[in-house]
């Protein structure tokens, strides 16, 4: 899981925006103007990025956008996802974990008021790099 930056080609139909990405096949979205287009750009290719790491797929590499080509009524834009913040977001319910520690750290820290959990959530944070 990263933070990704693909460029997706927005293409004004009418009054719309339809948004592709040339590196992820059938990633596609629209929007009822501008910003709207963007934030389901984003919100697209959060997901479909999501899914492919979640199956162990492979996710291309993002093309540079000065290689590529617009045509009438189309423009190249940037656009960026953070997976680990999509997870955190629609995965935020906890889990129960069972866990072994020698009884004598169980004692001092059970004496001094520790939050299990919070030490564990921080651990594997840092152990993973992941920023809260």
């Amino acid at each position: 899981m990263a933070k990704y930056v693909y460029p997706a080609i927005f293409t004004k139909e009418g009054e719309q925006y339809s948004v592709r990405f040339p590196d992820i096949p059938n990633c596609m979205t629209q929007g009822e103007d501008i910003p709207d287009a963007v934030e389901n750009a984003e919100d697209v290719l959060c997901l479909v990025l999501y899914h492919m790491e979640q199956r162990g797929e492979s996710v291309p590499a993002a093309t540079d956008p000065i290689g590529l080509t617009t045509s009438e009524n189309e423009f190249i834009s940037l656009v960026d996802c953070d997976t680990i913040e999509y997870e955190k977001f629609y995965k935020s319910r906890s889990v129960k974990k069972t866990l072994t520690i020698p009884e004598w750290l169980n004692d001092i820290a059970t004496r001094e008021n520790v939050n299990f959990s919070n030490v564990l959530q921080n651990a594997l944070m840092e152990r993973l790099n992941i920023n809260q």
